[in-house]
């Protein structure tokens, strides 16, 4: 029988219905978690300012759309914080250290302080060991990461194929270098000694000016299918992300705070399993270009507001 996924993941970019339909094919890996009965409509986070102290900011179609602000964010960051208002940005996004995406941020015209930016990078490297003391690790990374911020014995796998065979565990950082081939090699690596692997970020897809990317999750649950084992990953939805990031914004209730992005299936699904409020963007990520009434109800992953933009 031909394998779908795999057919589908030979082609760089995938389209909404597809990522949909795998998120909910993966469901069983992800948390759970309680939602409202029905959705409020707003404009933008202008509309919802008062109903929280602390925001949780998705960086990818909420901020922006691959290396290019989304129009209005940035004055709405302004605002928030004229306001009084806590921010933190959550990321999934792994191919960068925490400097380098503070230096991306500002470049784009965002005042974020690096205590305020949390990324899925940083909570995986920081549980490696736990995962597998004194491993040697061999990371699935964009060109020229010299994991500078990474406390572990690790190589990049690209520059020394030699540990397909030789690492204790894998860590799946970016998926900038990463094909068909390269995937038939770590899944043979797996099946002939099944070894961890860590997937720091957890995404299925990720907005781009030309559509939506394959990034590491994508790969790895792939894997998990295909082999049965069960990858450690880290960053929205899961747990871990959403306690730092809860830490960072210093004591707000977990009621007042809103986790602000635009999937259904990690920032929606992951804030209201940590007991946060969620705000639902639909106009420039996952979403954009969609009826999104149809995926919630499809889902039941009903978001506690619904709005346009930033």
């Amino acid at each position: 029988m031909c394998d779908v996924s795999a057919v589908r993941l030979a082609n760089q970019y995938r389209d909404t219905q597809w990522a949909f339909s795998r998120y909910e094919d993966i469901r069983k890996r992800l948390p759970s978690a309680t939602f409202p009965a029905s959705s409020r409509q707003a404009r933008d986070l202008g509309d919802v300012t008062e109903r929280f102290d602390g925001f949780i900011l998705d960086a990818f179609g909420v901020l922006n759309i691959g290396d290019t602000p989304i129009d209005g964010a940035i004055a709405r960051i302004a605002q928030l914080r004229a306001g009084g208002k806590k921010l933190v940005v959550l990321t999934n996004g792994a191919s960068q250290t925490r400097a380098q995406a503070l230096e991306k941020y500002q470049a784009l015209g965002f005042d974020f302080t690096a205590g305020e930016i949390v990324s899925s990078r940083d909570i995986a490297v920081s549980q490696l060991d736990r995962v597998m003391p004194g491993a040697l690790w061999g990371a699935i990374a964009a060109e020229g990461d010299a994991f500078s911020d990474i406390d572990a014995r690790i190589g990049d796998i690209m520059e020394n194929p030699e540990l397909f065979l030789q690492a204790d565990g894998f860590l799946f950082l970016s998926t900038a270098r990463w094909d068909e081939t390269t995937q038939a090699r770590l899944h043979q690596a797996l099946k002939t000694r099944p070894r961890p692997l860590v997937v720091a970020n957890p995404d299925l897809v990720a907005p781009r000016e030309a559509g939506l990317s394959l990034e590491p999750g994508a790969y790895a649950h792939r894997l998990a299918d295909e082999l049965r084992l069960t990858p450690v990953f880290f960053g929205k939805p899961y747990r871990d992300a959403f306690v730092v990031a809860a830490e960072r914004l210093k004591g707000i209730p977990a009621n007042r705070i809103a986790m602000v992005g635009d999937t259904l299936h990690t920032d929606i699904l992951g804030g209201r399993a940590a007991g946060f409020g969620t705000v639902l963007i639909t106009a420039h990520g996952l979403f954009a270009g969609h009826d999104v009434n149809g995926f919630i109800a499809k889902s039941g992953l009903t978001p506690d507001f619904i709005l346009e933009t930033t």
